[in-house]
């Protein structure tokens, strides 16, 4: 969530929580770690985090005509234009895309995200994961909680 004390000590959608104050927590549900987080009560928590295990990070360059090479619907990575920086780079379509250049995209429109690739300078860093995991990942969650519940600001 925007500026939630996860999201100021950098945690990030798709990180893996291992431990939190030094207690084991694989194979926790859902419940039993947001009343860990709950529990604690304004006080601080010590987190072991994996950075974003199933996530690529790609940077390329648009073409001349300012385009990145790949097309998208609901944020899903839907086609790649061949022989485009997209192709060359390993950019693979059914994964979601999850930042360009440190910006958090996820719950953003197509047409959100096309702005800010078309504003972006040429060379353009972008975070993948497989639609899969990305769906696992936001199962049951309305798309305007994941939108709302985001920090979409530039890092």
């Amino acid at each position: 969530m925007a500026n939630s004390p996860a999201s100021l000590a950098g945690v990030r959608f798709g990180d893996q929580i291992l431990q939190m104050n030094q207690a084991n927590c694989a194979g926790w549900s859902t419940d039993k770690a947001m009343n860990a987080l709950r529990d604690a009560n304004g006080a601080a928590i010590l987190l072991a985090v994996r950075d974003r295990p199933f996530e690529r990070t790609i940077t390329m360059l648009k073409d001349s005509a300012n385009r990145a090479g790949f097309g998208l619907k609901n944020g899903r990575i839907e086609k790649i234009v061949e022989d485009s920086s997209a192709a060359r780079n390993g950019i693979l379509t059914d994964h979601h895309l999850l930042e360009v250049n440190g910006q958090n995209v996820i719950g953003l429109s197509d047409k959100e995200i096309g702005r800010i690739l078309e504003n972006s300078v040429r060379d353009v860093t972008i975070a993948i994961m497989p639609s899969k995991t990305f769906q696992d990942l936001t199962k049951g969650m309305a798309t305007s909680l994941v939108r709302e519940s985001m920090d979409h600001r530039c890092n």
